[in-house]
């Protein structure tokens, strides 16, 4: 079951996790995540002065599939 859904009837409830969170979870370093919303290339969201949250999802996008090489043998 995906983070976004929920129960019939009901509007999904989005979920966010901490900068150590999704740095955990990707190997990314908090310093890095933070660049990347200096950027304006990851979304956050900001409750109180200090406290940052940012969507896995968008977190997830940052990271790009690199295709294999074959080798010509």
């Amino acid at each position: 079951m995906s983070r976004h859904t929920s129960q019939a009837g009901t509007a999904p409830k989005r979920q966010f996790e901490s900068l150590s969170q999704a740095a955990e979870r990707t190997g990314l370093s908090t310093y890095t995540l933070r660049r990347r919303i200096a950027d304006g290339r990851l979304p956050a969201y900001r409750s109180g002065s200090r406290i940052i949250r940012v969507d896995p999802d968008d977190v997830d996008k940052l990271l790009t599939r690199i295709p294999a090489v074959t080798r010509r043998g």
